[in-house]
């Protein structure tokens, strides 16, 4: 079944109105007052019934009333200050006479500060011990010696007695040898074990000539050990 299309409410009011105005003027036209006058009464009310509600408009609330603006204070302008008057003078009275004559008090003085001891300044400290001076330097020593060629020193002879008996030895002699390269003294330091053997070297021994030792450079009287060796493979 096809859907009828739906009239609005405005065209349905509207359609009825014109069919009353109709029937009314066919009522009219056809004598019949009293059935219209009964039939435009309903009509009017249903007119006033079917009216569309007018949509309401809220009230607009009342605009706030203005704050009142107060009114300026006045301005009140500070009075000037009067000086005070000035004091009147007013005469002094003289002092009465005292019947005694003033006394002096004396005032006590302030004790003076103490006299302090002026304090001794601190000894200066000792000077450091100087540093003993360096020892000298040894003295360069030379030695005597017999073995320069120009000496031309003898050798000891060797006893016949010692030869035949096969004596043999070294014999220590300790000589002091002069300045001058000559023996002034001649000991035996150590012996050879054989007495001939020792007697000859002191005699030899003594004839000999030196070169002198020397300290610094200097010459000088100086002790000097001389060996004298027998050997029979020698002689």
């Amino acid at each position: 079944m096809p859907r009828m299309p739906r009239v609005s409410r405005h065209a349905a009011i509207g359609t009825t109105v014109v069919l009353l105005h109709v029937a009314a003027i066919w009522g009219l036209n056809s004598g019949l007052l009293r059935r219209a006058a009964e039939v435009v009464v309903p009509v009017e009310l249903l007119s006033e019934f079917i009216t569309l509600p007018q949509p309401q408009v809220a009230p607009q609330p009342p605009a706030p009333a203005p704050a009142p603006v107060p009114a300026p204070k006045p301005v009140v302008q500070p009075k000037p200050r009067t000086p005070p008057p000035a004091p009147r003078p007013v005469a002094a009275p003289s002092p009465a006479p005292s019947p005694q004559p003033p006394i002096a008090v004396a005032e006590p003085q302030p004790a003076p500060p103490p006299i302090t001891a002026p304090v001794a300044a601190a000894p200066a400290p000792a000077p450091a011990p100087l540093a003993p001076p360096a020892p000298p330097a040894p003295p360069r020593i030379e030695l005597p010696s017999t073995s320069a060629d120009y000496l031309q020193n003898p050798q000891p002879p060797y006893p016949p007695m010692s030869r035949r008996l096969g004596e043999e030895g070294q014999v220590m002699l300790r000589v002091l040898i002069s300045a001058e390269g000559r023996a002034l003294q001649a000991e035996i330091r150590r012996s050879s074990g054989y007495e001939r053997l020792d007697s000859v070297a002191l005699e030899t021994v003594r004839t000999w000539r030196f070169v002198s030792g020397k300290r610094n450079g200097v010459p000088e009287d100086m002790w000097f050990n001389v060996p004298i060796t027998f050997e029979l493979r020698k002689q």
